[in-house]
């Protein structure tokens, strides 16, 4: 039997630290994606990067974003994350203490519920309420078979996923008779420190505009061209257009990204690379983009540097000195003691 189990979000994260640092109507902050250099065969070589994580927190940085990837595809030209996606978050938030920890994004499609709901908010308690889920169905085909999971049941499954995991983070003992699952008589601990986690629908998630509005919290979706301000002026109208559809018209945060290489020359203008996927960009530009974004909607930027040039201490410190006073993380609620 399968139930109806379409759940709207809450309305507002008002007392949710990580939410209220990223996102406010009409500013944008600034997020760095991990790893903040590439996975090229040597683990050891990933080393030091939680110490440039701590940099960018001191900084103001808004969010740390980290990726789930649970198999390398070489189809797709990069690892993206070598570390389990909850387990790396609980050794950031013992490593931090205000910066938000953000996903992008979590496949919702690949993990129970159960899961899912049960790692998210130990990872919410433990870091004090800092954990914002972008969440996705996924678009790697070679990890469903491995799962056990059919690649076409995704869009179907993500929305199941979607509302048992807001039943069991937001229910005492939920009774529950889906598909995936059927509880009784049992309860999912920890809650969220707050009460709930916020959820990022990425792109469409294979679901409808008018579903990602209702449903999501926010929305995170690509940026298009980052190179003309006429790719600024599409995204814009895509938000626009995906603003119309939420209910009460309520305020609900757009976030995207970009991977930069950001170039030594302060004044070098936006060339995109490797067909579009990395901006070489120099700081000036960057900030006109970031202006930009900000002017039609957009909330928050998680910028990707591991494709770049220049080594990521380097490339931190120059975004920390020159990009980030226009675009800090905002004052947002003390994240809760987390001393475990």
């Amino acid at each position: 039997m399968t139930c109806n189990l379409e759940i709207k979000p809450l309305i507002t994260f008002t007392h949710h630290p990580g939410f209220r640092r990223m996102f406010a109507p009409g500013k944008l902050t600034v997020g760095l994606f991990l790893p903040l250099w590439q996975y090229a065969g040597d683990l050891e070589a990933m080393r030091g990067q939680v110490s440039l994580v701590k940099q960018a927190e001191r900084a103001r940085f808004a969010a740390v974003w980290v990726r789930d990837v649970p198999l390398h595809d070489p189809n797709f030209g990069d690892v993206g994350q070598v570390f389990d996606l909850f387990t790396y978050l609980g050794y950031l938030a013992a490593q931090t203490t205000t910066i938000s920890l953000a996903t992008g994004s979590a496949i919702f499609t690949l993990r129970h519920p159960i899961d899912l709901a049960k790692a998210a908010a130990s990872i919410d308690q433990l870091s004090g309420g800092r954990l914002v889920l972008g969440v996705a169905s996924g678009d790697r085909p070679i990890e469903f078979p491995a799962y056990g999971i059919h690649y076409e049941s995704r869009a179907e499954r993500f929305r199941e996923a979607i509302a048992l995991f807001r039943r069991y983070l937001r229910e005492s003992f939920p009774i529950v008779d889906s598909p995936i699952s059927q509880l009784s008589g049992a309860d999912l601990l920890p809650k969220p420190a707050t009460g709930d986690i916020p959820l990022l629908i990425t792109g469409s998630s294979r679901q409808s505009m008018e579903w990602v509005a209702a449903n999501g919290d926010g929305w995170l979706s690509y940026p298009g061209n980052t190179s003309s301000p006429s790719g600024a002026a599409q995204l814009g109208m895509r938000i626009e257009e995906w603003r119309k559809f939420i209910p009460n018209q309520m305020f609900k945060p757009h976030a995207t990204n970009e991977w930069i290489d950001l170039s030594d020359d302060p004044d070098e203008p936006p060339t995109p690379l490797r067909g579009g996927f990395i901006l070489r960009v120099g700081r000036r530009g960057l900030i006109d983009l970031l202006r930009r974004w900000q002017s039609v909607g957009v909330n928050h930027a998680a910028l990707g540097i591991q494709h770049g040039h220049r080594p990521a201490a380097e490339v931190i410190a120059e975004l920390a000195e020159e990009v980030l006073p226009h675009f800090p993380a905002l004052i947002s609620p003390i994240p809760a003691n987390a001393q475990w």
